[in-house]
């Protein structure tokens, strides 16, 4: 079922005071949308506004820099977040940014009060971007971060018996992708932790339509992104990019039974709702134990919105009590 009362006229009533003042104010500012931009302009106008909304930063005992290696070869950046000396549990964490746009930086707030939250480590990965890197290099530059903290991650006091994976929008679906990969492999993961995740390859739910225009995802980004990633209309339906939807070598729709336990936040008013429900859906018939959250009246991307939308805390909060949950059980 969609989470949506779709005779609302006007999908705006939706929205709380706080939010839709936050959305004019952005309307006034009148900067060109990252979709009329080149990737490289998107990137430094995202970085730039990254953190104007956010809550202050937390200081943390340890945060370092780093890059580990991908299958190819390429030196990954990372940066790790602890709020401890102590060997941690750990979460995988995928920014979002549509596979084009995003950075360890960007997330760095984030990262930070998922770390101190959730007293566990947090390693952010800088996987490779579009269009200079397409699909699957960030599929993949994800799934060999993970397999490098099960490998390596004892030698930077990261307890690799735990290890979760997590991520926002693209990260989410990254994070998803990357719950399958570890089931495959025999690795037992903790936990997927997903804001608002991309889960489907098509933009073709109600919640696209009703939140097409004017809640910070507009359809274009959506399309300019995801135009950057693929390389072709089939990679739409690889499991990699959908994970809701999306086939396997096999034809087959990718099995979810047997993944890691989900942590889903999802925003109301974002045109990506109603593929998280269903994937959360889709995880629960599959045997898998989901905890859903649908945080009303806010927008894509509110999580990082703290200082304005008291909803972010809130994600931060509940996002980070399904870590300590499954890290410290």
């Amino acid at each position: 079922m969609s989470p949506h009362h779709y005779h609302h006229r006007n999908p705006k009533a939706l929205l709380t005071p706080a939010m839709h003042g936050v959305l004019e104010r952005m309307a006034r500012a009148g900067n060109l949308p990252l979709h009329a931009l080149s990737p490289g302009q998107a990137r430094l106008a995202y970085e730039a506004g990254a953190g104007v909304l956010e809550l202050p930063k937390q200081a943390l005992v340890r945060v370092e820099s780093f890059s580990i290696a991908a299958r190819d070869g390429f030196d990954i950046p990372v940066r790790l977040y602890a709020d401890s000396t102590d060997s941690l549990p750990v979460l995988v964490y995928f920014h979002g940014g549509g596979f084009t746009i995003g950075s360890v930086a960007s997330h760095d707030g984030l990262c930070r009060r998922l770390a101190h939250l959730g007293r566990c480590a947090v390693l952010s990965v800088d996987y490779r971007l579009a269009p200079e890197y397409k699909f699957p290099t960030a599929h993949n530059d994800a799934w060999d971060a993970v397999q490098w903290v099960a490998q390596r991650g004892a030698s930077y006091g990261l307890d690799a018996q735990r290890i979760a994976v997590g991520g926002d929008s693209a990260g989410g679906t990254l994070a998803a992708a990357c719950a399958i990969e570890a089931r495959n492999a025999g690795l037992p993961l903790s936990l997927q932790l997903l804001f608002y995740p991309g889960c489907a390859g098509h933009q073709n739910t109600e919640s696209h339509r009703t939140f097409a225009h004017g809640f910070v995802l507009e359809e274009p980004h959506i399309t300019y992104f995801f135009n950057q990633y693929i390389r072709n209309m089939q990679d739409r339906d690889d499991w990699r990019f959908a994970p809701l939807d999306g086939i396997t070598e096999d034809g087959q729709v990718a099995d979810l039974s047997g993944l890691a336990p989900a942590w889903v936040g999802l925003a109301e008013c974002d045109p990506l709702v109603d593929e998280g429900v269903q994937f959360a859906d889709r995880l629960r018939m599959a045997g898998v134990a989901v905890d859903l959250e649908i945080y009303r009246g806010v927008v894509h991307e509110f999580i990082k919105m703290g200082r304005a939308i008291p909803q972010a805390a809130q994600a931060h909060a509940d996002a980070a009590r399904a870590l300590r949950e499954v890290f410290f059980k």
